[in-house]
């Protein structure tokens, strides 16, 4: 019982310490971390370089884990290519169960640069569609499609550089961006469900 309650208070710390930034002004510390396990997050992710799709998806379920979303409530969904994440989204969020129930989504592919203009055009209506999708439903969708000059910078981004995430390129260490992705998810739909209480006071000038 001494372990489980250690573990148990660890858990809690640690859950307090990762969502700092969020803010607390309407949770105190024991809502927040149960707000927290209560969160039903979507990976939404392509199929496309499986490899460091896997790393990203890794990434985000793992900062999840450790910020007290319950394992059960991290759903996954997938799509053969980037281009179909917006239309993904937009078609999940379409169904008024699946919008009350999912508090945000996390939209994962990767694109890499070739020699003509098509890298260019996906990333650019990959990142509008997502934007219409997130404003128009009015649920958070984190932007986690990595657009990259070639391979290894890809492999940079998701913690895989030769399969060994301390390894660097120059003086930039290897770093998985799932876990960004997946604190911003969280701290979205935090703040999402604060602001859609009346009584949310927003901060002033004069608490700086």
């Amino acid at each position: 019982m001494d372990h489980q309650s250690d573990g148990h208070q660890q858990n809690h710390q640690s859950t307090l310490k990762q969502t700092s930034d969020i803010s607390t002004r309407f949770y105190n510390d024991q809502q927040l971390v149960e707000a927290c396990r209560e969160l039903r997050i979507l990976i939404v992710k392509t199929r496309w370089n499986s490899t460091i799709i896997e790393s990203l998806q890794k990434g985000c379920i793992e900062t999840l884990l450790s910020l007290n979303v319950k394992v059960t409530n991290i759903l996954i969904e997938d799509v053969p290519g980037s281009y179909e994440l917006p239309w993904a989204c937009s078609r999940i969020l379409s169904n008024a169960k699946h919008h009350l129930n999912i508090d945000a989504i996390i939209a994962i592919g990767t694109l890499i640069k070739g020699e003509t203009m098509h890298f260019e055009y996906i990333s650019e209506s990959v990142s509008n569609g997502l934007m219409r999708v997130s404003l128009n439903h009015n649920k958070p969708i984190i932007f986690g499609v990595l657009t990259c000059l070639n391979d290894q910078q890809a492999r940079h981004r998701s913690g895989l550089l030769d399969g060994d995430s301390s390894k660097t390129v120059g003086s930039s260490t290897s770093h998985n961006h799932g876990c960004d992705w997946a604190k911003a998810a969280v701290e979205c739909s935090i703040k999402s469900k604060m602001f859609h209480h009346a009584d949310h006071k927003f901060k002033s000038a004069a608490d700086l």
